[in-house]
């Protein structure tokens, strides 16, 4: 593990989130908090820590809510709470944000989302964009379109079917399964994440990777995505906040890139000023777990937003 140490952190919601820590191995610069994606864990992100230590920055990684490590009364694993997870979910990302200020006071925070965790990140800088000095939104899709209107409604009577805390098999079709039909001839179900097939091995031995997530959680996560991608929601954002958007070619969850690109054109409608995109000709969906030929220029994008983010506190 390329972290330097574990905690427990008690959160408002009621939750005790396992957070994981990497020290600035540089003079500081600034925190940068990590949220991951669906059915994985922060752990997966202990050599991106290492990594962006070295440029400067405290890092924090919390399992989310169902996720993980991370416990609460009303989350067990594949749930995000009982009722109103989504809300949860960004008041345990809220307490680890006071904490890294708490122990590192005066440095700036930049927030960084993968695929939901990109979801949590953009709802987050709708909140609390005027205390960050930067976003990075990784290949996540904020489509409102027929698609996803029609499959927050067939959510609706897959609960009155079955009930909310159940694994939802038609999120199940609609993503991973639908995903891995996107590569031939593929190895695994999951190529779909990276062409390196180590990476795509260790996704599937990790017991606290890839599971179903239940039809509570996906309700949630779509509640996540309609209200930060809304036009109402993005005009939340401080149109000077810098927004780093990166996503691969090859990513099926983002359909092959173009959900990037149409929030780089959503975010500049409602006037925001400093919006870095880059798409990753030929990526999958897990850039930073991609082969290095892929997980290169988009680290190498990222390290240079990260300095002009935060050039105005560098020590």
């Amino acid at each position: 593990m390329a972290f330097d140490t574990a905690f427990s952190l008690d959160s408002r919601s009621g939750a005790t989130l396992h957070v994981y820590y990497r020290q600035a191995r540089a003079p500081a610069r600034g925190i940068l908090l990590v949220l991951h994606g669906l059915a994985e864990h922060a752990g997966r992100y202990g050599r991106f820590a290492r990594e962006m230590a070295a440029l400067g920055f405290h890092v924090y990684a919390h399992d989310h809510r169902g996720h993980g490590s991370t416990v609460a009364p009303d989350a067990p694993l594949r749930r995000f709470a009982r009722n109103h997870g989504a809300e949860a979910v960004l008041r345990d990302c809220r307490a680890v944000h006071r904490h890294a200020l708490e122990t590192h006071p005066d440095l700036p925070v930049v927030v960084f989302g993968h695929s939901m965790g990109g979801h949590i990140a953009l709802n987050y800088g709708e909140r609390f964009g005027r205390e960050l000095a930067g976003l990075c939104v990784w290949n996540a899709d904020f489509s409102a379109g027929v698609e996803r209107r029609v499959g927050r409604w067939a959510l609706k009577a897959e609960k009155a079917l079955k009930g909310s805390d159940v694994a939802s098999d038609l999120a199940r079709r609609a993503t991973f399964d639908a995903w891995a039909k996107s590569v031939e001839p593929r190895r695994t179900p999951f190529d779909w994440l990276s062409h390196d097939p180590a990476a795509v091995d260790a996704y599937i031995a990790d017991p606290l990777c890839g599971f179903t997530p239940t039809i509570s959680m996906m309700q949630d996560i779509t509640q996540l995505i309609f209200e930060a991608g809304s036009q109402a929601g993005l005009s939340l954002l401080p149109t000077h906040l810098p927004i780093h958007l990166v996503g691969g070619t090859a990513d099926p969850a983002t359909r092959e890139g173009r959900a990037i690109t149409e929030l780089e054109t959503a975010l500049k409608k409602v006037g925001c000023e400093a919006v870095t995109t880059l798409l990753v000709e030929g990526a999958r969906h897990e850039t930073l777990e991609e082969s290095e030929e892929y997980r290169a220029p988009a680290l190498a994008s990222l390290s240079a937003f990260l300095r002009e983010a935060t050039s105005d506190h560098a020590s």
